[in-house]
């Protein structure tokens, strides 16, 4: 598999701000007096984001480099996504609650990972709860809440940063930064809460995956 941006990596897996680091000081610090508000301020707005059972809309992704592409997602929780990247590269992504698979039909490639393994594990908790140690820091601005989480015994360096409306708890972005410091990031848009899709939406083949990758180990 190439390396080339539509072709997604598992470096940056479903990382789903081009130049615009997600590197900003938190606000409010966690050793600080204003620990709990910050923390309670956060927690209210990830209680929100959990509460939404699902989703769809559209996404663009912006890639380490700059580069662009975008398509539609779906989300129902927990631990269930859905991304068709739009042409040329027509990938399809796809979190069944346990695996997540990168399909690129075109390439005639599946390439499986435990969801555990992933930080996008920590977008489609059940719960997102932030008194543990997996916080990283959080960021609170007018317009803007941002919250970073990592779970170094379980995916190393990696993390996850999320940013939502603190007004409507709406969930604008998130970026995935790997173990190399490399950023990739997902922006939603026309987003619909509720609703329910078809029964495949979140579907693995598994068979396939099975046969495609028998076939690579043989050519």
């Amino acid at each position: 598999m190439n390396d080339d941006f539509r072709t997604p990596t598992r470096r940056r897996l479903l990382g789903l701000a081009a130049a615009m680091a997600l590197t900003a000081t938190p606000l409010v610090a966690f050793n600080s007096p204003a620990q709990a508000q910050a923390t309670d301020a956060a927690q209210r707005i990830a209680d929100h984001f959990s509460s939404v059972r699902s989703m769809s809309g559209e996404f663009v992704q912006f890639g380490p480099r700059g580069e662009q592409t975008g398509g539609k997602f779906f989300l129902e929780r927990p631990g269930k996504i859905r991304f068709n990247y739009e042409a040329p590269s027509n990938f399809k992504v796809i979190s069944d609650g346990k695996s997540v698979v990168i399909l690129n039909s075109k390439m005639r490639t599946s390439d499986l990972y435990p969801l555990s393994k992933t930080p996008l594990k920590l977008l489609l908790d059940e719960r997102i709860d932030l008194s543990g140690n997996k916080v990283k820091s959080v960021t609170e601005e007018d317009d803007l809440t941002t919250i970073k989480l990592s779970d170094k015994q379980v995916f190393g360096n990696s993390t996850i940063t999320m940013m939502f409306d603190p007004k409507t708890y709406e969930l604008r972005q998130w970026t995935i930064t790997d173990a190399q410091g490399k950023d990739t990031t997902v922006m939603v848009f026309n987003v619909k809460q509720g609703g329910s899709f078809a029964a495949d939406t979140f579907k693995i083949d598994y068979k396939l995956n099975r046969e495609l990758n028998n076939k690579k180990k043989n050519d």
